[in-house]
């Protein structure tokens, strides 16, 4: 973005103001759209829970026949997502509309590099993604064509220090990254993820390919979203917020996600000015 446009962007944003819905509720703006892409984690469980009102939420816009998509830059197939998912207690009807950068990134990798030799870098549960190409996989980075990066390893969960030493003579290889979110809360406990290695890896020169939310692809590969209004509802702005201002796509920001302490002592129009974004809705947790 050159610099007299994001002054201007900048300058839009701060004279448009942020409506709360935390007393009116999504139903009070649900009939203006017809789509709905909604985040899983953060906004309708927290990695060990599901949140009540969300799901009550869901139930209620699919009675509205509104369609909506639980789109997660979740590094899995759809199938294991669902499974994990079904284990929190999630109804099969809910479960049909689920959508992770996981799956759009198998699909790519089965198109362009089932017969290249990987390097996995992120732990051994994320491997279920690549079960159709085991065999191309290398124990050792130089020996690679590209790196393959769904989160990091258990025994490096917190030093981001050992992926630059890592990649630092490797950055001619392409990264393929599986999830863009930089960081997620397992209940209270904050965890890294695949996006803060590959950040790691294009400040070292090297070029990542992404899948999953802002990256526009996701979107139409999970639904039909040609002429539809749509909103877009997440905890994270450079994910769920971003993606949805680079379709121009109306947001909504749960303020009880991964930017809960900066809104609260900021407030959300200073944030998300921050952060580049224009959010149009707030809520602190998604509720009809």
């Amino acid at each position: 973005m050159k610099k007299p446009e994001k002054l201007w962007f900048l300058s839009v944003i701060s004279h448009l103001m942020t409506k709360n819905l935390d007393k009116e509720g999504l139903r009070y703006i649900a009939q203006n759209y017809d789509l709905f892409f909604i985040d899983l984690w953060g906004v309708v469980h927290n990695g060990i829970n599901l949140h009540k009102k969300a799901i009550e939420t869901l139930v209620e816009i699919d009675k509205s026949n509104k369609k909506y998509v639980l789109l997660t830059n979740a590094p899995r197939p759809n199938s294991t997502v669902k499974t994990f998912l079904k284990k929190l207690g999630m109804d099969n009807k809910i479960l049909e509309n689920v959508y992770t950068s996981g799956e759009a990134a198998l699909s790519y990798l089965k198109k362009n590099h089932l017969n290249e030799i990987f390097y996995h870098i992120g732990p051994p549960r994320d491997f279920d993604l690549f079960n159709d190409f085991e065999k191309k996989k290398s124990k050792e980075i130089k020996a690679s064509k590209y790196v393959l990066c769904t989160g990091l390893f258990d025994d490096y969960d917190q030093d981001l220090n050992y992926y630059k030493n890592l990649l630092n003579e490797h950055t001619e290889k392409k990264m393929i990254c599986t999830n863009p979110d930089l960081i997620v809360d397992r209940g209270n406990k904050r965890e890294l993820c695949a996006g803060s290695v590959a950040m790691v890896f294009e400040k070292l020169g090297g070029e990542v390919i992404y899948f999953g939310k802002p990256h526009p692809e996701v979107y139409s590969e999970s639904a039909d979203n040609k002429n539809k209004k749509i909103l877009a509802i997440g905890d994270n702005l450079n994910t769920d917020i971003k993606g949805a201002n680079l379709l121009n796509y109306d947001s909504m920001i749960i303020t009880n996600g991964i930017h809960k302490d900066e809104i609260k002592k900021d407030g959300i129009e200073k944030v998300s000015k921050d952060y580049e974004v224009l959010v149009n809705f707030m809520q602190s947790d998604l509720k009809w």
